[in-house]
């Protein structure tokens, strides 16, 4: 059939003869639906098959849901049930990610309080060491003193 054409090609006949009866049987090819006059932007389907219509309705269906005009609104196009399983397996990995992701981010920010604060108590105690250690030092400087104003008692023997 040439591309422009507006006539179909016609229908073809075939004569068979089958081997368990001398009847002769008649094959048709159906011939396609005639041409119908459109434009190249609009298509009018005014199709009596089931199919047709069936598809036409499909189509507002599926648009009417997709612009959230339908009862459901825009959720029925979102819905899960509708989408492809491997979509669905990858979202969920994402958010099973960002879920981890964001656990992480607490574990870490409480790793950083924690060493913090185990700087701040090593600096605590490095400073009462030192006081301590002052203290200390005083104590034995004062001590030295009295041992020293100590060796002058008893001279007289009574000891």
């Amino acid at each position: 059939m040439p591309l422009f054409s507006k006539s179909p090609p016609p229908a073809t006949t075939t004569t068979t003869k089958t081997s368990s009866s001398s009847f002769l049987h008649r094959n048709r090819t159906p011939s396609p639906p005639p041409q119908r006059k459109s434009s190249l932007f609009s298509s009018r389907r005014r199709s009596p098959s089931p199919v047709g219509r069936h598809t036409t309705t499909t189509s507002r269906t599926s648009t009417s849901s997709i612009s959230g005009t339908s009862g459901g609104g825009l959720r029925n196009v979102l819905h899960r049930s509708g989408e492809d399983a491997s979509i669905v397996a990858a979202r969920e990995r994402v958010l099973l990610a960002e879920r981890r992701e964001k656990e992480a981010d607490q574990a870490l920010a409480i790793a950083r309080t924690a060493v913090r604060d185990a700087r701040e108590s090593v600096k605590l105690l490095e400073k009462e060491a030192k006081e301590e250690a002052r203290l200390a030092k005083i104590k034995q400087s004062q001590a030295s003193s009295l041992s020293k104003r100590e060796h002058g008692l008893g001279r007289h023997g009574h000891a």
